[in-house]
Formats: C-alpha cells, structure tokens, sequence
C-alpha cells in the first residue's frame, strides 16, 4: 500500500497543532501515536516511512523543554520496578536467614530424635532409665 500523497503534509500540520496545543484528533500528548492520529495516518507511516518527520517532532518537543508523556511514565514505572526490586531482596535475604535458621533447628531435632529412639530401643544409650518402660 503506497502512502496518501498528502501524508507528509498531513503529519507536519499535525506537528504544528500539537506543538500549539490546539489538537483536533488526538488528545494532544507529545507522542507518536498522538501525532499519527492527529495526522490521520497509521502509526508505521512515521516510524518506518517519515523517519525523518518523526524525529523533527522529538527534535521540536526537546527544544520545548518538556519530556513526551511516555517517558515520563517510563521514568516513574522504573523507580516504582526499583522498589519492588530492592523489597524482593530484602525479603529474599530474610528468607534465606530463615532457612538457615530451620535447617539447624532440624538438624538439633532429628539428633534429639535419634537420641530417644536409642532410649526406647535399650542400644546403647547414655541415659538408663529408673524403671522399666510398659514394653519390659
């Protein structure tokens, strides 16, 4: 599908409205698919065949002194991930506190265990008994 021949002029005068503030399609965001859609054009026009189109327009939203809707977003959703990143950690180091903490109390139990059982079968025990259990 070739491109409307009034394209480029279609997307320049949405720059133009966009940058102005005064959209008549879109919502007016300072972004690629807003212009698209001011321009009346799909979004591939401008990032695969007016390249140069859309980069004049990043060029002229820097020059305003602003940053695009989408890139602040972006900003806010990495340091929101970044916190969620450093509360996983921190979880994830108590957690493997935790099961240090569980092996060693295992470990204790099942030598304490094995200790009983030696009890109750008569091997060789430390400790004997002062009367003899039910079984005896």
């Amino acid at each position: 599908m070739s491109p409307a021949p009034d394209e480029r002029d279609r997307i320049r005068a949405a720059t133009d409205r966009i940058l102005a503030g005064t959209p008549e399609r879109s919502n007016g965001a300072l972004t690629i698919v807003a212009l698209a859609i001011e321009a009346d054009v799909p979004r591939n026009a401008l990032t695969q065949r007016h390249t140069d189109l859309k980069n004049d327009f990043y060029q002229a939203v820097q020059a305003r002194g602003g940053t695009s809707d989408v890139e602040t977003r972006l900003r806010k959703k990495i340091v929101d991930l970044k916190t969620t990143i450093a509360n996983k950690n921190e979880e994830i180091t108590q957690l493997k506190a935790d099961v240090d903490g569980f092996l060693a109390e295992n470990t204790r139990l099942t030598l304490e265990n094995q200790e009983l059982r030696d009890v109750l079968s008569g091997g060789n025990a430390n400790v004997i008994p002062l009367r003899p259990g039910p079984n005896r």
